[in-house]
């Protein structure tokens, strides 16, 4: 299956960050910017731009090992993030109250409305903000590169017959090591933001079966109901891939919203 890349914003804003399929825990530990850097201590345009580089550097680092999760996610809020308070202050407010505290909200408004009286001001900062923007699009360009190779290298398929429920059953992954087939349960949830609906999905790995002669998809399905009873008829569904690439950070992520992206369309 293949994502159009005039898609791919919409795709990873949609994903990424408001289907809530991270722990934002992890952005505390990982990132070196806060959600106003830009407009933390004093405004300097040398100053910004080397916490901003030293950000980027850290990034483009698990972007090398072919590392996406969560940095890419990271890079596209702050993007966004720049945006947001570029074109308007209570845009900010709508779009990112999981992120924004009251405090930070403050500081960026009295800052918004410092800014209008100081031209000075104004101009330093939309400096920094322009040329942000665009370093962290290079940086969000590379990462989407290595997301579109590995989405377009998966294949997803039914493992027999699927049930007209979707919303919970089990997920095979397998990739280019042809060793293991990882079964985890899924379970699909619906995030409602103003006059929207997203999808998003939590699993769990519950089992790692050998390929062998003996576990084929459909002889793991079948020993999956015999012994858990509580999805008597699950959906199931195989995720493969040639590549090789490191499986919580970069294969699991893109094969959870590929497999959203396929139930979705499918029930359409």
């Amino acid at each position: 299956m293949k994502m159009k890349s005039n898609a791919l914003w919409r795709y990873f804003y949609a994903l990424f960050f408001v289907n809530l399929v991270y722990n934002p825990l992890n952005f505390i530990v990982m990132g070196v910017l806060s959600e106003t850097w830009f407009a933390d201590g004093y405004i300097d345009f040398e100053q910004k731009k080397y916490t901003l580089l030293a950000y980027l550097q850290e990034i483009n680092h698990y972007f090398n090992e072919n590392k996406l999760y969560p940095q890419l996610a990271d890079v596209i809020f702050h993007f966004n993030n720049l945006v947001a308070f570029r074109d308007n202050k209570q845009f900010i407010q709508q779009q990112f109250p999981k992120r924004l505290t009251s405090l930070n909200m403050e500081k960026l408004q009295i800052l918004y409305e410092q800014m209008i009286a100081d031209d000075e001001l104004m101009q330093e900062l939309e400096s920094i903000i322009y040329y942000a923007m665009n370093r962290m699009n290079l940086t969000i360009k590379d990462g989407t590169e290595i997301y579109e190779m590995v989405e377009d290298s998966m294949n997803i398929a039914p493992v027999g017959l699927i049930p007209l429920d979707t919303q919970e059953g089990y997920l095979f992954l397998s990739d280019g090591r042809h060793q293991d087939t990882l079964v985890y349960e899924y379970r699909l949830t619906i995030f409602e933001r103003h006059d929207e609906k997203y999808r998003g999905i939590h699993t769990q790995l519950i089992e790692t079966y050998r390929k062998d002669l003996v576990h084929s998809c459909e002889h793991i399905k079948t020993i999956l109901i015999r012994q858990r009873k509580k999805l008597p008829n699950p959906a199931v569904y195989r995720v493969d891939t040639q590549l090789v690439f490191p499986l919580n950070e970069t294969l699991l992520p893109i094969a959870k919203r590929c497999l959203v992206k396929y139930i979705t369309m499918n029930a359409a």
